[in-house]
């Protein structure tokens, strides 16, 4: 009885420290090959700014779109002296979610193409919003939220933000939908955000044990083919549901992202580090300058002069002794054991990439 429970007692602490695992839904790992969302783009005119728009000399482009625009509603400027200041060329973008119907508003951005100061309080006029394929798909208007502002006077100025960007929520009509019939697909392709081998296999494992049968199957890395079964056919908004709440252990590789500018470190949890040596020393010299005044002797013809005082203090950090890394750390005691060393996020960059060109350290390192 007493080495039944022993056994009992040995196996609940293996539970206790085994680590729990960190399972994703497929919806947060891979995306569906045609659901995307596409990229719009036009050109346009923003009119209603207070003398901060272009200046018609500096941008003869928004002095055509200006005269362009008049001629259409039947006004002749052609040779005439302009010198309005209160419209800016602007150049418009939105993104055209997948599955839009026409009819759908959505979001967009205007920033400003020329010389303009700020578009505060401008008005975009009607402009067609194209696709890669040249085609119209939207239609933009409306007036324009900033949310940075600029105010200058005779000796100063201040600018907050970027006051020649703004948006317009639900600022364009879809005029074209962008066909793509999703109940008629046979095979469906999921495409991995981060493309791993391991990671593709598990999620077609997950997908065949919830089929019952091997209807997916890992093309690549990145890809992931699924056959419909034919109970989901005309039914794929079931079939995508049901296999988007699959969850799914996200394999990845052991990696060090590195940025020396701002001295962020990010280490994966599979980094894994050989037996090595440390040591880390800095030499710094410290000078001080304490200038004294000297003053001449009493009823003497000397002048009061100040005299320069150096002091140079010289560490060469010889108090770092040798520190000693074991073999298969975890990322945990490998943290601990770099902080103990008593340095910094910028030292800590340099002795990373230090065991890494001594072949200790198992993981790529990328430098931002």
């Amino acid at each position: 009885m007493l080495r039944v429970i022993l056994l009992l007692l040995s196996g609940l602490a293996a539970l206790g420290s085994a680590p729990a695992l960190a399972l994703s839904r497929v919806k947060d790992l891979a995306s569906v090959e045609g659901v995307r969302p596409n990229q719009l783009v036009g050109y346009g005119i923003v009119v209603g700014l207070n003398g901060t728009g272009d200046t018609l000399n500096n941008s003869p482009f928004t002095k055509q779109s200006l005269q362009a625009m008049l001629e259409r509603l039947g006004i002749n400027t052609r040779g005439a002296t302009m010198r309005t200041a209160n419209l800016a060329a602007v150049v418009v973008t939105a993104s055209l979610p997948p599955f839009a119907v026409q009819g759908t508003r959505i979001d967009v951005t205007v920033s400003s193409l020329g010389d303009a100061k700020s578009l505060q309080g401008g008005t975009l006029l009607v402009t067609p919003l194209l696709g890669a394929d040249g085609e119209v798909y939207a239609l933009a208007q409306g007036s324009l939220a900033i949310a940075g502002f600029q105010a200058e006077g005779d000796a100063a100025k201040i600018t907050r933000g970027v006051p020649t960007n703004g948006r317009i929520a639900n600022g364009a009509m879809i005029e074209r939908e962008v066909e793509f019939k999703l109940n008629q697909q046979r095979f469906l392709r999921l495409s991995l955000r981060n493309p791993d081998f391991t990671t593709s296999k598990r999620i077609a494992s997950a997908i065949n044990d919830f089929m019952g049968a091997d209807t997916a199957e890992p093309t690549d890395p990145s890809t992931v083919t699924l056959q419909v079964p034919p109970r989901y056919h005309g039914n794929m908004v079931r079939l995508l549901t049901e296999v988007e709440q699959l969850r799914v252990e996200p394999d990845q590789t052991a990696r060090v992202v590195i940025d020396e500018r701002s001295g962020i470190i990010v280490m994966g949890r599979d980094v894994r580090i050989s037996t090595v040596a440390v040591a880390q020393g800095n030499l710094t010299v410290t000078i001080t300058e304490q200038p004294q005044v000297s003053q001449p002797a009493p009823l003497s013809n000397g002048e009061t002069v100040v005299v320069p005082r150096t002091a140079l203090k010289v560490d060469t950090g010889d108090k770092n002794k040798l520190a000693l890394v074991k073999e298969g750390v975890t990322l945990r005691e490998l943290v601990d054991g770099l902080n103990a060393l008593g340095i910094g996020p910028r030292d800590l960059i340099s002795i990373l990439q230090a065991i890494k060109a001594a072949g200790a350290l198992q993981a790529d390192i990328n430098v931002m």
